[in-house]
């Protein structure tokens, strides 16, 4: 499945009791439509916790703001919290990210990276900026 969404804030990677490190973000899904019969918009927000396992370096590019492609495996969650809601989530394991535009916080120098070809590890990312 392919999502494109904006990064809710920054990724965060996270080690497990093996010693493995995993990369955590959100993303929220914009959807937008009109009802029937009616002129008034509807705006429909979509948020999904994703966990990428492949290659940790890339969670500096993985900031607030950002509008990414992922290609995942996703699964549903539901439950009841302590206040007897129930309540359900949607949870990602991603296979391949592309990142289409950065947000406004971004902690490295893109004009220095426009148009390169950005190693992290045994990943590339094509930075394809107009500027």
């Amino acid at each position: 499945m392919e999502i494109v969404g904006r990064i809710t804030k920054d990724a965060v990677v996270k080690q497990i009791k093996d010693e493995r490190k995993v990369v955590h973000f959100d993303l929220v899904v914009n959807d937008y439509y009109k009802q029937k019969n009616s002129k008034e918009e509807k705006r429909v927000s979509t948020f999904i916790n994703c966990a990428y396992w492949l290659n940790t370096k890339i969670a500096k590019w993985l900031t607030k703001g950002s509008l990414v492609k992922i290609t995942d495996r996703i699964s549903a969650n539901a439950y009841t919290n302590s206040e007897g809601n129930v309540k359900a989530s949607l949870k990602c394991h991603v296979n391949s990210i592309k990142i289409h535009s950065f947000g406004k916080k971004q902690n490295v120098n893109l004009n220095e990276n426009a148009g390169k070809i950005i190693n992290i590890g045994e990943e590339e990312i094509k930075e394809d900026l107009p500027f």
